[in-house]
């Protein structure tokens, strides 16, 4: 009878909560909450401080939930991922609720995520968040030395407790301490010449990793001292497997007034919903005041001024060295680079060397398929476009400027509409007529999206060139709307090849102006995107 009412009323306890849970109203806004999770909290949450990790805890995200009721939890999978290989394990509060279990496959969905490849997600489940911590641990059976762990924080975040201080002495047997256990507010301490070192002992807990330390000079305002790790053991009796941070005493420039800061690393800042106060953030911090006493023993007046004729010659002796070998290196360094300057200079014009000819070659072809054709009036007109620019591919500058590139750019496309018929347009940001670039650094591109693009397309061909300022960055695009190719195959048109060795080239010149070539194709068109950085 006790078994049939004790399952009775566990049937109606999970009915409930299947009911309430089906009753929450999420937000449509997902997190991302660290590695492959991603999560959603009730509608009445507010400041989700998401995704936060660490450096001295490497696969571990925090998520700070100190509003939420309710939190949804997924994990997503994209297309060269084999969920089947997973393994999660959920905890409430430390206690496990699942325990080293695969995904379930069938229950995977697709989902959009605004990317161009397609995720898959799963769903933990749907959890009360409020005051507890919930705990998910991934890791893929086929590389289980890498295990994640997300961490869901819905209890409010406890302040740091100083334990205890010690300075760290030489003795003739080695090293001793001194100990100051359960502090106070403000703890005065004096270093002599002797000490060396300076400790803090902090109470241990499951989320060590989330606090760092830092001690801010309150007569300049100043940090000077940060840090994010915690070591562990080594200590006296009563503070030992403490978590405690070590710290040099240079730190401590002169006596007065030093405040220690033990509080979360979250980005307070980089919450959704934020309306968290300075007064808020305060509530997880712990501060407390040192007064330090420097109390270093006194050299006399001539063992100072010793010492430092001493010092004073052996940097001068030591920099007088250092600058002679620097100068030597820095000769034959530049010796070097001017020298792989000159031979890059001379690769890059016998490719320029090879571009003219080879565009030459390609125009005169145009004329004479007009004059195959018996077009004589578009010959005419092809040729007279093409004196101009025969001038212009024939002067040998290695830099133009960007309005007789456009110029260029203009008559040959002026040239070969008269051939395809398509249509064309150059575009350009103000302000950059004047700006030099290599010259017919963009022809190569043009003459592909004229030859293998328009040359089907007729006059339902566009080609669109355009030179854009980004920042200090100059980006020129070719487009077209030909059917493309495909760029992963070895390219064979001579333009392309010299194109791409030129910009090898031109890269090794220009060292801090990074030029980028990015080449997408699919049936439906081609895009050139070329980035010269801090160019402008």
């Amino acid at each position: 009878m006790k078994k049939i009412i004790f399952i009775f009323l566990s049937f109606f306890i999970a009915l409930s909560a299947v009911n309430a849970q089906k009753g929450i109203k999420f937000s449509g806004t997902y997190y991302a909450a660290g590695g492959k999770m991603l999560m959603r909290v009730d509608n009445s949450a507010k400041n989700v401080f998401y995704g936060n990790v660490f450096q001295n805890q490497p696969h571990t995200a925090f998520n700070f939930l100190p509003e939420a009721d309710y939190v949804s939890i997924e994990i997503y999978f994209r297309e060269a991922d084999s969920p089947e290989h997973y393994r999660y394990t959920i905890l409430e509060d430390s206690k496990p609720i699942v325990v080293n279990k695969p995904i379930d496959i069938a229950q995977l969905k697709d989902v959009d995520r605004g990317e161009d490849e397609i995720l898959r997600s799963a769903t933990f489940g749907i959890f009360p968040i409020r005051d507890k911590i919930i705990t998910i641990i991934t890791y893929d059976i086929q590389k289980p030395q890498d295990v994640y762990t997300t961490v869901f924080y819905g209890k409010p975040i406890p302040r740091a407790k100083i334990k205890g201080f010690s300075k760290r002495f030489a003795t003739d047997k080695g090293f001793d301490y001194s100990w100051i256990t359960n502090p106070k507010e403000r703890t005065k301490l004096t270093f002599t010449k002797k000490d060396d070192e300076f400790t803090i002992v902090k109470d241990r807990s499951d989320i060590d990793y989330l606090y760092y330390t830092s001690i801010k000079d309150k007569q300049t305002n100043k940090i000077i001292f940060e840090s994010t790790a915690w070591q562990y053991g080594g200590l006296v009796e009563e503070h030992e497997f403490s978590p405690y941070v070590k710290i040099d005493k240079s730190i401590f420039k002169k006596s007065g007034d030093y405040e220690i800061i033990i509080q979360p690393l979250i980005k307070w800042t980089g919450c959704m919903d934020c309306n968290f106060t300075p007064e808020d953030i305060e509530k997880y911090t712990t501060r407390h005041t040192l007064s330090i006493t420097l109390d270093e023993e006194n050299y006399t007046k001539k063992e100072l001024l010793v010492y430092m004729l001493i010092i004073a010659c052996s940097i001068g002796l030591a920099f007088l060295v250092i600058l002679y070998f620097i100068k030597k290196r820095n000769k034959k360094k530049l010796a070097e680079k001017e020298q792989q300057k000159n031979i890059a200079k001379l690769k890059l014009n016998s490719i320029r060397s090879q571009l003219n000819p080879h565009f030459l070659f390609n125009a005169l072809s145009g004329i004479q398929n007009l004059m195959n054709k018996n077009e004589i009036d578009n010959a005419n007109k092809y040729l007279s476009k093409f004196a101009r620019l025969t001038r212009n591919v024939l002067d040998d500058k290695e830099l133009v400027s960007l309005s007789q590139e456009k110029t260029l750019l203009d008559d040959y496309l002026q040239m070969e509409q008269l051939r395809f018929g398509f249509k064309y347009e150059i575009n350009h940001s103000e302000g950059l007529d004047n700006i030099e670039i290599p010259s017919m650094l963009l022809q190569p591109f043009v003459e592909n999206a004229v030859k293998h693009g328009m040359s089907k397309k007729a006059s339902d061909g566009k080609i669109m060139v355009t030179f854009t300022r980004k920042l200090n960055d100059l980006v020129l695009t070719v487009t077209d709307n030909g059917n493309g190719f495909d760029t992963e195959k070895k390219v064979n048109g001579l333009g392309l090849l010299l194109s791409g060795s030129r910009i090898a080239l031109l890269n090794s010149i220009y060292k801090e102006n990074r030029f980028t070539l990015v080449i997408k194709s699919t049936t439906t068109g081609t895009k050139v995107n070329l980035t010269l950085t801090d160019w402008l």
